[in-house]
């Protein structure tokens, strides 16, 4: 089956790569595995052999039936839907599967939406390995000094590493890029209450407004508050009037909190 450019379809075709990104998810006989565009199955046929369950949603019609009919398992479903549009939540728990591990091959534009749909929420996986475009891979797992609004965004709920660079060949079509197995391990145990969450993120946004900008400047206008005040309150987080956002990790922004 040809694979259709614009659903974003490129099909992974080496064994080895499909190797580690099964030895990424840590899957297990006792896991319950969600895969998110299986394409011909290629990954698929791999998790339903070292899987519990595997629950896949293809939104390719024609996909989907291929699946079904070429991939043999008492332990496998595949359903038909666009996982940014069905009630993935209600589709787990019917089938007990909310402790449950997301692997996946995903569209590359749809990377940011995926990210949010899985994190920002009370159902997470509890770990998520994921094909993502490299530079994308390389943003999410910048270290102070090369943050940005995504890379904190992911780490403040869990801790990803890059496992594997894979070449634009191994897959069918070749994508214009060289992408990357990302891997997340879901971590909540320094997550903040509700109310706090939602400063947190609203001060990363305005601390990254005007890139160009130190984040005195950022966060004076974008709070309503003077320099002077600002910059007193990045000096008792060890920081100083020249610091730029980019510069502050997760706990850092949460310190801010208490301050501003």
């Amino acid at each position: 089956m040809k694979a259709k450019k614009s659903l974003g379809q490129n099909f992974l075709t080496d064994e080895s790569v499909v190797d580690r990104i099964i030895e990424a998810g840590e899957v297990s006989l006792g896991d319950n595995v969600l895969e998110i565009g299986p394409g011909q199955g290629f990954l698929t046929k791999e998790l339903v052999k070292k899987a519990g369950k595997v629950l896949v949603i293809e939104k390719d019609e024609e996909l989907a039936e291929f699946c079904r009919k070429n991939i043999v398992g008492d332990n496998l479903e595949v359903l038909e839907g666009d996982v940014l549009d069905v009630n993935w939540k209600q589709i787990l728990a019917e089938r007990e599967l909310l402790d449950f591990k997301l692997i996946a091959n995903i569209p590359y534009y749809i990377t940011g939406k995926i990210l949010r749909l899985f994190l920002e929420n009370e159902f997470q996986p509890k770990i998520l390995v994921l094909m993502v475009q490299k530079e994308v891979a390389e943003r999410i797992c910048a270290k102070p000094g090369k943050l940005g609004i995504l890379s904190l965004s992911v780490q403040y709920f869990g801790k990803p590493e890059i496992v594997e660079i894979v070449p634009r060949e191994k897959f069918d079509p070749a994508p214009d890029v060289d992408s990357a197995v990302l891997k997340i391990v879901v971590e909540n145990k320094s997550r903040l209450e509700p109310g706090e969450e939602k400063k947190f993120f609203r001060l990363i946004k305005v601390g990254f407004s005007s890139p160009r900008k130190t984040l005195v400047n950022n966060l004076s206008a974008g709070l309503q508050k003077s320099k002077e005040e600002t910059e007193e309150v990045l000096e008792k987080i060890g920081f100083n009037g020249n610091t730029r956002a980019q510069e502050l990790g997760v706990e850092d922004w949460k310190g801010l909190i208490k301050f501003l």
